[in-house]
C-alpha cells in the first residue's frame, strides 16, 4: 500500500503528498489553497466544490449526492471535504469555490492628526574603542540615551546591525527608539523609521505601510486570510484549536506566514527593507487578536465568551516570527468583549466618536458586525451574529466578491439588470446582489413581506430544493443550470439583516433615543462599503433614516490602526475608549425576541414596541 498520493491541484499548479485516507479538503489546507470551507469540512454547507481531471477517488458519499444531480458527478464535481483519493489525482478548483482573487478592501479614510509616534530617532556619536577603555558599545549607548530614556535597553539583536566601527569614525549612529527605551532598531543614513498597520479580518488581511515622521501612507495591500482553509468564521476556527496545541499553533503560523507575504510585498512597493519597519500596530476582531498573539482561544468558543486579555499590551516582533526590524514592537491595542475586539475600537477611534458630537450609529458590518452609538451620554455598544450571508455563504449561487460575481441588480420595464464584479460572466452572486436582488424581489413582488415566493410570477420556477426565482440563464454547459435566488436564500438575508436592526434597536432603547433623532449613520467594512442603502432600507435592515445621512466610510478599522500608529495620543484614547464604553449583550436585553421578531419582515415599515 503507498505511503501518499500526489495531489495536483489547478489552475494553481500546486503540488503536495497526502496520506491514505485523507480529504482533498485537507490537501487544499496543507497546500495554503483558501478552498472555502464554512462548515469546516463537516459537509453541510455545500461550498467546497472541487472537479477531478485525472484520477481516482472514492465513491460519491450521500452528502455528494444530495449536493450535485447525476450529470453532475458523472463529470467530476465532488465535495473536497468528502473526497478521498485512491490514486495520484489532479484536481480542478472552480473559482467560485475559492476565497482567492476576492476583491479585499484596503482603501480607507485620512485621519487628521499631529504626528507623534512611539517611535524617536536619535544619533550618538560612538567613541572608538581605545586601551584607555570607553566601553563596550552597549554601554555607551545606554548612557548616551539614560537621560531621556531611564530604563534604555539595547538588545544584542539591534546590536548586530551595527557596522564594524574604526577608530576615524566620524558619522554619529542612528537608533531608532522605542517610548520604553528600547532600541529597535539602526537606521540609514536619509531613511526614516516605518510602521506596520494590521487590520486582521476573519476573511482578508490588510496592511499599511507608514512613514513614522510625517505619517505617509507608502503602500497598502491586502490578502485573504490564510486561515480560511480552516473555517470562514471563528467559531470554526476557535472550534479547530481546541483540537490540541498543534492546530493551535498551526493557526497562528498560517497568519503570520500571510501577513510576512504582505509586509513583503508593501515594503517592495514603498522603496524601503523589512528592517526599516521599526513599529506595528495589529487590530483584529477578539479571536482574531487572540490567534494572532498566541493567547488561549477556548473560553471564546463558549459562555460567557471572555476574552483571556483586554487591555493593550506589546509583543516583540520577532517573539511571534514577523518579520520586521529584529527589535520592532507589536502594539494589541484593547479589546471590548468577546464579539467585539480592538478592530472595532480602532474604527470608533477613526470616525471620531471619542469625542463628543451629533447622535452617531458606526455600524461596521461582517459575519459579525459591531454596533456603537454615540449620545450625549457617551458611547454604548453591542455585536450581532449577522452570519456569512452578506459575504455570499449559505447562498445557493453565493460566492465572495470576485471576478464573475453578481454585485447590483435592478428591476425597470426592460426587465432584470445586474452588474457583476470586472464586468465578467456572471457565476454566482456576492452580498451587496444578494441584497439588492432580495430589495427588488420584494419591491416587484416576488416575494411578499414574509419572503415567500409568489408561485404564478414569471420566472418563478421548483427546483429540488424548493421555490426559487431564476435571476441569470446561464451559458449550456455550466456546471449550474442557472443563478437562482432560493426561498431559503431570502431567508439567510431575513436572518442576517434582523441581527443588524435588533442591534440598533436595542442600542436606541437602552439610550431612550428614537431613530428619527439620530443625525448620522457611518457604514463601515467590506460589505459595507459596496452595499446600496437604498437596498438596506427597503428590507429594514436599517431604520427609516434619510439617506442622506448615511456615510460609508470603507476600513475604518484600517484607518485607525493607522492612527494608533503615528499617535502616542490615540492610542490612550482608545484605552480610555475602552474604559467609558458601555458593552450591551444583546441576547440578556430586555425585549430581545419580541424586537428580532419585528424585524424580520421584508419592510421599511417595521413597527417595533416603544417606537
Amino acid at each position: 500500500m503507498t505511503s501518499e498520493y500526489l495531489i495536483t491541484f489547478e489552475p494553481a499548479g500546486r503540488q503536495i503528498g497526502l496520506a491514505p485516507g485523507e480529504t482533498i479538503l485537507t490537501a487544499a489546507q496543507k497546500a495554503r489553497i483558501g478552498l472555502i470551507a464554512v462548515c469546516d469540512g463537516l459537509g453541510t454547507c455545500h461550498q467546497c466544490i472541487i472537479r477531478l481531471v485525472n484520477g481516482d477517488l472514492n465513491s460519491p458519499t450521500a452528502v455528494e449526492r444530495q449536493a450535485f444531480s447525476d450529470m453532475m458527478l458523472a463529470s467530476g464535481f465532488r465535495l473536497a471535504c468528502q473526497a478521498i483519493p485512491i490514486s495520484d489525482v489532479t484536481i480542478d478548483i472552480p473559482l467560485e469555490s475559492t476565497s482567492t482573487n476576492q476583491r479585499l478592501l484596503v482603501e480607507s479614510f485620512n485621519v487628521d492628526f499631529t504626528p507623534d509616534p512611539v517611535i524617536e530617532v536619535v544619533s550618538i556619536k560612538l567613541e572608538p574603542p581605545s586601551q584607555m577603555g570607553e566601553g563596550p558599545i552597549q554601554e555607551q549607548v545606554i548612557r548616551s540615551l539614560s537621560t531621556r530614556y531611564p530604563s534604555a535597553f539595547f538588545p544584542p539583536e539591534v546590536m548586530k546591525q551595527l557596522p564594524t566601527f574604526r577608530k576615524d569614525i566620524q558619522h554619529p549612529v542612528r537608533l531608532a527608539v522605542h517610548a520604553s527605551g528600547r532600541v529597535v532598531g539602526i537606521l540609514p543614513a536619509g531613511r526614516h523609521p516605518c510602521g506596520l498597520a494590521l487590520d486582521i479580518g476573519t476573511t482578508k488581511l490588510a496592511a499599511y505601510l507608514v512613514d513614522l515622521e510625517d505619517g505617509q501612507t507608502l503602500a497598502r495591500s491586502g490578502i485573504p486570510n490564510p486561515q480560511i482553509a480552516f473555517g470562514e468564521d471563528v467559531i470554526s476556527r476557535i472550534a479547530y484549536a481546541n483540537r490540541g496545541s498543534a492546530e493551535t499553533s498551526q493557526l497562528q503560523k498560517v497568519l503570520i506566514d500571510g501577513i510576512n507575504s504582505l509586509v513583503m510585498e508593501i515594503c517592495k512597493a514603498g522603496g524601503i527593507t523589512q528592517r526599516q519597519v521599526m513599529d506595528s500596530v495589529a487590530v483584529g476582531n477578539t479571536a482574531m487578536h487572540h490567534l494572532f498573539a498566541g493567547l488561549p482561544t477556548r473560553q471564546l468558543g463558549e459562555a460567557p465568551f471572555a476574552p483571556a486579555q483586554i487591555e493593550a499590551f506589546d509583543l516583540l516582533a520577532d517573539s511571534l516570527g514577523l518579520e520586521l526590524s529584529p527589535g520592532a514592537v507589536i502594539h494589541f491595542p484593547p479589546v471590548i468583549a468577546g464579539f467585539v475586539g480592538a478592530d472595532h475600537i480602532a474604527a470608533d477611534l477613526a470616525c471620531g466618536l471619542t469625542s463628543p458630537g451629533e447622535n452617531t450609529l458606526l455600524v461596521d458590518i461582517g459575519t459579525n458586525t459591531e454596533i456603537t452609538l454615540r449620545t450625549a451620554g457617551g458611547l454604548s455598544c453591542c455585536s450581532c451574529a449577522s452570519g456569512p450571508a452578506f459575504e455570499g455563504a449559505r447562498i445557493q449561487s453565493g460566492m465572495r466578491a470576485s471576478a464573475g460575481a453578481i454585485e447590483r441588480v435592478f428591476y425597470d420595464q426592460q426587465g432584470w439588470h445586474y452588474q457583476t464584479i470586472d464586468s465578467q460572466e456572471p457565476i454566482g452572486i456576492c452580498g451587496s446582489g444578494i441584497l439588492d436582488a432580495v430589495a427588488e424581489m420584494r419591491r416587484v413582488g416576488i416575494i411578499d413581506e414574509r419572503g415567500t415566493m409568489q408561485k404564478d410570477v414569471a420566472g418563478v420556477e421548483q427546483l429540488p430544493e424548493g421555490w426559487a426565482f431564476r435571476l441569470v440563464d446561464l451559458a449550456p454547459g455550466s456546471r449550474k443550470n442557472g443563478i437562482h435566488i432560493t426561498r431559503r436564500d431570502v431567508n439567510e438575508i431575513q436572518l442576517a439583516k434582523a441581527a443588524i436592526r435588533v442591534g440598533i434597536e436595542i442600542l436606541l432603547k437602552e439610550n431612550d433615543l428614537t431613530a428619527n433623532r439620530v443625525e448620522r449613520v457611518i457604514v463601515a467594512g467590506a460589505f459595507g462599503t459596496y452595499l446600496h442603502i437604498a437596498s438596506a432600507l427597503a428590507i429594514g435592515m436599517f431604520p427609516g433614516i434619510s439617506e442622506d445621512r448615511f456615510q460609508q466610510v470603507g476600513n475604518a478599522a484600517g484607518a485607525g490602526a493607522r492612527l494608533m500608529l503615528v499617535s502616542k495620543k490615540a492610542r490612550q484614547e482608545a484605552i480610555e475608549l475602552r474604559r467609558g464604553m458601555r458593552y450591551i449583550d444583546l441576547t440578556t436585553s430586555k425585549g430581545f425576541q419580541d424586537i428580532y421578531m419585528a424585524a424580520l419582515p421584508i419592510s421599511h415599515r417595521l413597527v417595533f414596541s416603544g417606537k
